[in-house]
């Protein structure tokens, strides 16, 4: 018989605390390995711990609510044999698959010397090894908030964000929808009897849900919601939202921001979008403005590598890579994953690499490693509505660029007024690194793709 302190572990990056945020098992419970123990959030990320140990739980030391340091002992786990495996804490940021190594590591502190398990299979170390499924949480709802990559506003018609989305009847025939479909539209809330299908057989399409969810919530929030009988709410500044105004005060009062705005003329990116969807090389791919915006930052930074920098006191450090950051909102407050190397992959590369950040994002399992290392970044707030805006560098990098919504504007096309889809980019650079004229030249070279994206195949 032996008695396991589990501590808390450093899960990624120097971090020194943690939140408990729920337990996933009660005294008298019995654990194997690689089940989820407990859930914390940490300034970076929510985290599932799993149990590197086999037993029943003795004590659950640390309340719910409660921030502790690294290495505090926060559940103990009775066993006759204990698995214990080490790993360095810097695995378990790079996901899920190294969490129980790092935690046998952190808890390896145990009254008696156990004999290890014959056959035991820690998280990601063999064929036996399974990981539990993430449980939703309890009040919140998944599609709330829309993270980043909208579902494109359609050239004929008004933004959803600017019309209320009246009750629909459902349809009347079957609907026609893959597996992997259903499941996104059940995880969604989505009832699929009122989504507007447009694939190629008259089938629901990922975009076609997301689009559905993304009305849903604009219509939700349209109601008004009755005055809370508390006069005052007073919210903890901790975790991810004191993480987010610590980088903000850092960003903004550390580095001198500059801030440039142009108004494009974005009907061939529409139009180019238009012609992915329909090609079968991006079958099941979600496609969107933000895919070329994307690219357009990527050709850009290659023309203006300064922008793609960062400044310290002894130098400025010019990166020849993009990890191309996407700023998401998600219920847990604003996080920044980036898609890595994303200078070396093709159009459809890129696009499947933002569609698994987004849904990633949306899920809140993203990791520390995922939004670790960023270069240059991208937040779209046309999402929202939003025509433009001024947006905080990211700390520790130089530029970041804001998509507005896309939406029917009068242009002038040679010489007459014609109705196009137009967006205004806003961005903002370091002026310690970036001087204006290198900043209009990336702004007007991003601008260039978005008039124009046959300019991505020279």
């Amino acid at each position: 018989m032996s008695v396991s302190k589990f501590t808390l572990p450093d899960v990624g990056e120097g971090l020194t605390e943690a939140e408990i945020v729920e337990w996933k098992v009660a005294p008298g419970d019995t654990v194997s390995i690689n089940q989820v123990l407990v859930e914390i959030e940490t300034a970076k990320s929510l985290v599932e711990l799993p149990s590197p140990y086999i037993g029943v739980v003795g004590e659950i030391l640390v309340k719910p609510g409660t921030t502790v340091d690294v290495g505090t002992v926060i559940i103990t786990i009775v066993a006759e044999t204990v698995a214990v495996a080490s790993a360095s804490s810097s695995a378990i940021a790079n996901g899920a698959g190294e969490l129980a190594s790092a935690a046998a590591d952190a808890g390896s502190t145990i009254t008696d010397e156990p004999a290890e398990t014959p056959g035991a299979v820690l998280v990601g170390r063999g064929a036996a090894a399974t990981m539990p499924t993430r449980r939703k949480r309890h009040g919140v709802t998944p599609v709330a908030h829309e993270s980043i990559a909208p579902p494109p506003v359609h050239p004929t018609r008004p933004a959803t964000s600017q019309l209320p989305q009246l009750p629909r009847a459902a349809s009347a025939g079957p609907v026609v929808a893959k597996p992997p479909i259903r499941k996104l539209a059940k995880d969604l809330g989505v009832d699929l009897s009122l989504v507007e299908a447009t694939g190629p057989v008259g089938d629901v399409t990922r975009e076609d849900v997301l689009r559905e969810a993304t009305q849903a919530s604009v219509f939700r929030n349209i109601q008004t919601p009755e005055w809370p009988s508390d006069r005052e709410e007073r919210v903890p500044v901790k975790g991810v939202r004191k993480a987010i105004a610590q980088a903000m005060a850092s960003s903004a009062f550390t580095a001198p921001h500059v801030s440039l705005f142009v108004d494009v003329d974005a009907t061939r990116t529409m139009e180019f979008v238009k012609r992915l969807k329909a090609s079968t090389d991006f079958a099941g791919v979600r496609v969107s403005p933000m895919l070329i915006m994307a690219k357009a930052m990527i050709w850009a930074v290659r023309r203006n590598p300064t922008v793609n920098s960062v400044f310290t006191d002894e130098e400025i450090v010019i990166k020849h890579y993009v990890n191309l950051g996407i700023a998401a909102a998600t219920p847990r407050g604003l996080i920044v994953p980036n898609v890595k190397e994303a200078q070396d992959m093709s159009l459809l590369e890129l696009a499947r690499a933002l569609e698994k950040l987004t849904l990633t994002a949306r899920d809140g399992k993203t990791s520390p490693a995922e939004m670790s290392n960023g270069t240059i970044t991208i937040t779209n707030i046309g999402v929202f509505g939003m025509d433009t805006g001024t947006p905080i560098l990211n700390s520790g990098e130089a530029g970041i660029v804001a998509l507005g919504t896309i939406k029917p504007k009068p242009w002038v096309v040679d010489g007459e007024v014609r109705v196009r889809q137009v967006t205004t980019i806003g961005a903002s650079f370091d002026h310690r690194v970036v001087d204006g004229d290198v900043a209009s030249r990336f702004l007007a070279d991003v601008a260039s793709i978005i008039e124009e994206p046959a300019l991505l195949l020279e």
